[in-house]
């Protein structure tokens, strides 16, 4: 069966009023029906584009027509004839997102060449935020490689000192989701034990300890005992003092108030310990929680943990069982940690985002986040600044 003759329509110039209700009052013809339509606005100029099918005797009279508004208007225009529905996509739907503090056109440039390599379309750019970063996000087709798309993006993401995430698009990306987060050096910028630790006046020891686990080189459930084994004799009393001490990283409450705001269920995962991290929680509004406790007797710690460790089969597994409580597929958890403990609960989830992460972490993550302020991920998510904001108002 033959398609029907279609007409793209470009027009570009200084916006003004009533530009766009004058060009679909233009279009209003006998035969003529709008398939599909896109308007940009960037600084004062306009770039709209609508897709029409026309009857077999319309088209040179619509393409006179839109010739006749464009020379009234001050607008350039050009109209491409066609057949069929010419946005169809191709199958393999992304979404790319580029973040850089800067973002320079290089930087654009190789991220777009990395995708016309693996034979992808760009089919809608769009600005997700200015400040604290520019983030601009790419609606990509055709894509057959997702893995080696994401190595090559990766690598292209650390060459030009930007961050670079791929999501697939569809309903997964929309509606409620779980987000499961790292605690230590993720949802906060410090390493508890490290603070734990300075008060035994071990910390500098503890501090290579937890290098080389959160690097993958040693066991963690193993350095995590020799960790703790520091700390016997330290007063109960010391958890209040490193809670105090907590700072919590740039972004982290706007992301996890935005986050709740939009009907999204957080959870905290962590190889760290329940009498620092509850509280922290209890004051974000997040219930679901699993971390290792220290063992207290006599009002003084014994130097080992009670109950068996957080490791990173323990972190995965906790992603599942919230999300079976929250009645949510796993294609709509979001998990994002730092270290190699992370690795497991990123590879569990619909989209694993390694933030600030040691090389191995950021390697085999979906997306990596090198800039230093949580909330970027919302823009991952596909969210404005504009929302985010917008969100932050629903008191």
């Amino acid at each position: 069966m033959a398609q029907a003759p279609t007409l793209v329509i470009m027009v570009a110039g200084d916006d003004r009023p009533g530009l766009t209700t004058r060009l679909f009052d233009t279009l209003a013809m006998p035969g003529v029906e709008v398939l599909d339509a896109e308007q940009v606005l960037v600084r004062g100029h306009l770039t709209l584009g609508v897709l029409v099918s026309v009857d077999g005797t319309g088209t040179v009279a619509v393409t006179a027509a839109v010739a006749a508004f464009a020379q009234r208007h001050g607008l350039s225009c050009k109209v491409v004839p066609g057949t069929g529905d010419a946005t169809t996509q191709r199958g393999g739907e992304l979404h790319v997102a580029v973040l850089g503090r800067p973002l320079l056109p290089g930087a654009v440039s190789a991220v777009t060449a990395k995708l016309a390599e693996q034979g992808a379309n760009i089919d809608r750019i769009r600005r997700l935020s200015a400040d604290p970063v520019t983030t601009i996000e790419l609606d990509v087709s055709g894509v057959t490689d997702l893995r080696q798309l994401r190595r090559d993006l990766t690598a292209t993401a650390t060459e030009q000192g930007i961050d670079v995430a791929v999501s697939p698009a569809g309903l997964a990306r929309h509606g409620r989701r779980l987000v499961v987060l790292d605690v230590d050096s993720t949802l906060i910028r410090d390493e508890v034990i490290e603070l734990l630790a300075e008060r035994a006046g071990a910390r500098e020891r503890v501090a290579a300890i937890t290098e080389r686990a959160m690097r993958g080189e040693l066991d963690f459930a193993a350095s995590l005992h020799e960790r703790v084994a520091t700390l016997a004799g330290l007063p109960e009393g010391v958890f209040d003092d490193v809670r105090a001490a907590v700072r919590f990283t740039p972004g982290a409450q706007t992301m996890t108030r935005t986050m709740q705001r939009l009907g999204y269920t957080l959870a905290l995962v962590s190889g760290g310990f329940h009498q620092v991290i509850d509280p922290l929680a209890t004051g974000l509004g997040i219930r679901h929680v699993l971390a290792n406790r220290l063992e207290v007797r006599d009002g003084r710690l014994t130097g080992r943990v009670s109950g068996p460790v957080v490791d990173r089969q323990a972190k995965a597994d906790a992603l599942r069982r919230f999300a079976a409580e929250e009645n949510l597929p796993m294609s709509r958890t979001v998990a994002i940690g730092d270290g190699a403990n992370d690795l497991d609960m990123l590879a569990a989830a619909g989209l694993g985002i390694a933030f600030n992460a040691k090389p191995v972490v950021a390697a085999q993550a979906d997306a990596a986040v090198t800039l230093p302020y949580l909330d970027s991920v919302l823009f991952l998510l596909g969210l404005t600044r504009e929302e985010i904001a917008e969100a932050d108002e629903l008191r």
